[in-house]
């Protein structure tokens, strides 16, 4: 793994490795590097996957079967901008699957990890210069679990 920029390590108790596969399946511009195995002498099981290197839409990850002294938290998510609905729908039910919607656009996948489904052009939406509109989109999109690109348009548009 090229050690320029960032790379996210993930912590799982033992599904580091289907949670890369997972992944990469979903999302483009993704692949599979290095898996690493514990040796003899480890707390784990020698020959079980340590860590997994992979790619998710050109991002960089690690997924380390540490164990299950940790969890994910919504402290931490992971944003992904959509230009349009049918985008939002693909990404939205992937992640969901055998996981859990949340709130404004929010949710939980399947290992626990949070993700945020996003229309690229909320941003511009909320720091509007016009706090009528920004008040009409914030209102939209509290009342949202997966986003509805037509209805925070309507919105911002004071229809």
């Amino acid at each position: 793994m090229a050690t320029d920029g960032f790379t996210t390590c993930l912590w799982y108790d033992d599904q580091a490795e289907e949670a890369a596969h997972h992944y990469v399946s979903i999302f483009k511009n993704s692949s599979i590097g290095d898996v690493a195995r514990y040796p003899e002498g480890t707390p784990h099981r020698a020959g079980t996957v340590m860590t997994v290197e992979f790619t998710a839409n050109g991002h960089k990850f690690l997924a380390l079967n540490g164990g299950p002294q940790f969890k994910f938290t919504e402290a931490v998510s992971f944003m992904i901008f959509c230009a349009d609905q049918e985008e939002i729908d693909y990404y939205w039910t992937k992640l969901t699957e055998d996981g859990e919607p949340g709130p404004c656009g929010w949710l939980k996948d399947k290992y626990g990890v949070s993700w945020q489904v996003v229309p690229d052009r909320l941003q511009d939406m909320i720091t509007d210069p016009d706090p009528a509109k920004v008040a009409r989109v914030t209102e939209a999109f509290m009342a949202m679990t997966k986003f509805d690109i037509a209805t925070l348009d309507q919105a911002y548009a004071g229809e």
